[in-house]
């Protein structure tokens, strides 16, 4: 009997642990996932591209940034009213006055060239986390003249708000010494990038204020300490692109922190890197520890295509959230969401731990 009740405690135990613990991927197939916290219900709730939404976006709910529920489809585009007909990228949430408010990007209907990457980025509106949402108005938030997709928005301690968003490569054909590299093996005749820029948003959303500021791009020289880690794509002859990509701003203390993607999505070279400002539309400096997140294929393990993050805390508020998506071998080409502890040093150094993919404790809080 005392066998009995000693192993059936030993159940009880390791259960409990397993109940407490995750694994990383999580079950939820999203591209460029952003996770919202509302105050309102303390819940978390999770948008990204893909999910199996048809021209638009899903969404799940967790209370405990472990367990996910799927709450179905809360925006549809490609309406015959819409401005966007497809390529429904990149959904980021933002709550302001009990509104809830849906940032994306999409594939223009006015396209009178015929352009092949005819994106812009748009509003949409809810009075609820999961919808459903509608545009806001019948067109793009602004046009710069290019295609531009992946909208983050930064609210500062002023009242400011900031869109930050990437430029396409498309038809972006950029001179640098990493171009003339790859002219000099006989691979590309000429090397596109994106670039980042910011720009004040109006208070409602419908426009901006001012002219972009380019803050982000590829290194043109190829002794840049940056230039190794953002041209994979390239010197692995993959694509004849570099990608400075999937910005999230956030601020710490009086430093703006900019974390963004490079290299091509759909590879394996996918990563992230950082820089800081002192003031939300730059000058920024790329930190001297980039890239913070990366493929370890190199280290015996089985992640890559790491990239387009935002971050989260955990449900005290301790604990900060690196949510980004990533491919293992399991899950083949199916791009899965992943969520990592990441931290500030004191030396203002921001870490990403990860990717991991062993049992890992709950959020604090929990």
């Amino acid at each position: 009997m005392r066998m009995l009740l000693l192993f059936g405690l030993v159940l009880s135990i390791s259960g409990a642990c397993a109940q407490e613990t995750y694994r990383n991927p999580l079950p939820v197939a999203f591209g460029d996932p952003f996770v919202l916290y509302d105050t309102s219900d303390g819940n978390y709730y999770m948008y990204g591209t893909g999910g199996g939404a048809k021209d638009g976006f899903s969404a799940y709910a967790s209370s405990d940034l472990v367990n996910w529920e799927y709450k179905g489809q809360v925006y549809h585009g490609n309406t015959e009213d819409s401005w966007c007909i497809g390529a429904f990228w990149a959904p980021e949430v933002y709550k302001v006055k009990n509104k809830y408010y849906l940032f994306y990007s999409a594939q223009w209907r006015d396209n009178p060239t015929a352009e092949l990457e005819n994106f812009r980025i748009g509003v949409a509106v809810a009075d609820k986390p999961t919808g459903p949402f509608k545009d806001i108005r019948n067109e793009p938030v602004f046009d710069p003249g290019y295609p531009i997709i992946d909208a983050n928005v930064f609210f500062d301690d002023d009242g400011r708000i900031y869109l930050y968003y990437s430029r396409c490569c498309y038809k972006h054909a950029v001179e640098s010494e990493v171009a003339d590299w790859a002219r000099e093996k006989g691979w590309y005749d000429e090397i596109e990038e994106s670039w980042v820029y910011g720009v004040e948003l109006r208070p409602d959303f419908k426009g901006v204020k001012g002219k972009p500021r380019l803050l982000l791009r590829p290194p043109v020289k190829m002794d840049d300490k940056q230039a190794e880690w953002e041209s994979r794509s390239v010197t692995s002859h993959e694509v004849n692109r570099r990608w400075t990509e999937g910005s999230y701003t956030f601020k710490r203390g009086d430093t703006y922190y900019m974390m963004y993607s490079a290299n091509h999505f759909g590879g394996q070279n996918y990563a992230v890197g950082y820089a800081t400002a002192t003031s939300p539309l730059g000058p920024y400096v790329k930190a001297a520890n980039n890239p913070v997140l990366e493929k370890n294929t190199a280290i015996g393990g089985n992640v890559t295509g790491t990239g387009h993050n935002s971050i989260t805390y955990s449900p005290d508020g301790t604990e900060m959230f690196c949510v980004y998506h990533g491919r293992t071998a399991a899950t083949g080409n199916e791009r899965m969401v992943f969520i990592d502890r990441m931290e500030i040093l004191d030396d203002g150094s921001l870490v990403v731990h990860g990717p991991v993919t062993t049992p890992q404790p709950p959020p604090s809080g929990l």
